[in-house]
């Protein structure tokens, strides 16, 4: 299975560190440093790559937009139950985060956003495993 890196702008990686720990997440020490630090989501499967601004900027040529400012992605995470979701957000908003918009339940699903202190939005998120295999409809016929 391939591997997905998210890289995400921070201001201040001691901070973000200590916020996306906070979240439940191991940090990688054999790819942290002073630049960036690695923040395992799943296992062999998916990372952030937390990178301070100007480390991030070396990766492009285009001009790296503020997250604080004007969100240009949103990256969500499923977990194993709505009540995972609550936790996880409620341990970053006590780290620093903010959530900004209500709770989305739409029965089969449930989502919250949570921004990090540099504004970089996650979406956490539950999904009935029906409708995850099968589609919407299915879990409203369970």
């Amino acid at each position: 299975m391939p591997m997905v890196f998210v890289n995400l702008p921070v201001t201040d990686l001691d901070r973000a560190t200590a916020f996306y720990a906070a979240l439940g997440f191991r940090i990688n020490p054999l790819f942290t440093d002073e630049d960036a630090a690695c923040v395992i989501v799943e296992e062999d499967h998916s990372a952030f790559m937390i990178l301070r601004r100007e480390f991030f900027q070396s990766f492009t040529d285009r001009s790296a937009g503020d997250p604080s400012q004007a969100v240009s992605v949103l990256t969500a995470v499923m977990l194993d139950s709505r009540d995972a979701v609550d936790q996880t957000v409620a341990s970053g908003v006590g780290a620093g985060g903010s959530e900004a918009r209500p709770a989305t339940d739409l029965g089969f699903m449930y989502q919250r956003q949570l921004t990090d202190p540099d504004g970089n939005v996650l979406e956490f998120g539950w999904m009935d495993p029906a409708a995850a295999e099968q589609g919407p409809e299915a879990a409203a016929q369970a």
